[in-house]
């Protein structure tokens, strides 16, 4: 692997963190504004937000894929011919 796919690898597991601290905090806010607010709670938008925060979650992990897919190519193997281990 060179080091611009190291970075991108390494970007994209930032930006996937950060995703993941955004979707807590939105809870964290959600959670209070609810109890504050009641009746007067935006629901809906909430909604929308986390809905945004899945859509990028599923961007970052198509990239992700698309990167690794590179990878193998690159290195001479076949993306979808490769078996990925489940375990750690």
């Amino acid at each position: 692997m060179t080091t611009v796919e190291s970075e991108a690898r390494r970007a994209l597991n930032r930006l996937n963190r950060a995703l993941e601290k955004s979707r807590r905090e939105l809870t964290a806010v959600r959670g209070a504004l609810e109890r504050a607010e009641g009746e007067d709670f935006p629901v809906d938008a909430y909604h929308e937000a986390e809905d945004a925060i899945a859509r990028l979650h599923e961007f970052v992990a198509d990239e992700g894929r698309r990167l690794q897919d590179k990878i193998l190519h690159a290195g001479g193997l076949e993306p979808g011919r490769v078996r990925r281990s489940s375990g750690g």
